[in-house]
């Protein structure tokens, strides 16, 4: 039997901002090959477990693993030549720049590899290779986000942070971005998303963490997770 190769494993971690500390005792874990999802209300805490894998807010105790590797206290820029790709909710391309620009940003780590990784990200996201030459600015709100993730994969990422990559686009443009998650997943890359549209989420989700409060009040399969009555009850609502 293979046994299963951990990628990221978050364990007890306690973290927040100055004096305020945000999560209590957190534990999530992404193995080879996974999507896994992090869902839970507003003020959760589940968009702070990335700024704490990014070494961005202050870690009161617990560690964090990339393969293997405490990763705690290392400085963001070198977390993220460690292979640690990341796209927040927000402000995640330059604007003014053409598709193409964006991505070779995005290459800053390895430059010498730039040409290669395009030619990928063209192939992962052929509406991008039609649009190389347009600014970012002038593309939808979907289309921008493929943008930034395309341009976060540039490096060579043994895992992908999502921040609400779905946050405020239309229901169309959700299920592009879903769809476009699960791509970027077989083409072998693991994910850790974060995500307010719970349903959709677990939907495409191998594994799932329910935060409340900053701890942990469910997991497990995405599947378990959209058939447990008591949390369809409490975290997916009909609005999903």
């Amino acid at each position: 039997m293979s046994s299963i190769k951990s990628i990221m494993t978050v364990k007890d971690l306690f973290a927040g901002y100055g004096e305020t500390e945000i999560l209590h005792g957190i534990n999530i874990s992404v193995n080879d090959g996974e999507i896994v999802s992090i869902i839970g209300p507003n003020g959760a805490g589940k968009s702070t477990v990335l700024k704490a894998i990014l070494s961005q807010i202050k870690i009161n105790q617990g560690s964090i693993n990339l393969l293997g590797k405490n990763i705690v206290s290392i400085p963001t820029s070198q977390i993220i030549t460690k292979g640690i790709s990341y796209v927040p909710q927000t402000n995640n391309v330059f604007v003014s720049l053409s598709v193409e620009e964006n991505l070779e940003m995005g290459a800053w780590v390895n430059p010498n590899n730039t040409q290669v990784k395009l030619q990928e990200m063209y192939e992962l996201f052929p509406d991008l290779g039609e649009k190389r030459k347009q600014p970012a600015g002038s593309l939808s709100g979907g289309q921008r986000q493929m943008v930034a993730m395309a341009k976060s994969l540039m490096v060579d990422a043994k895992i992908l942070l999502l921040d609400e990559p779905t946050a405020g686009l239309s229901p169309k443009y959700r299920s592009e971005i879903f769809s476009t998650v699960r791509k970027i997943n077989g083409s072998g890359v693991p994910i850790l998303m974060v995500e307010q549209n719970a349903k959709q989420a677990l939907g495409v989700s191998d594994r799932a963490y329910i935060l409340v409060d900053g701890f942990n009040r469910y997991d497990g399969t995405g599947d378990e997770l959209l058939k447990d009555k008591e949390v369809a009850r409490m975290f997916l609502g009909s609005r999903d």
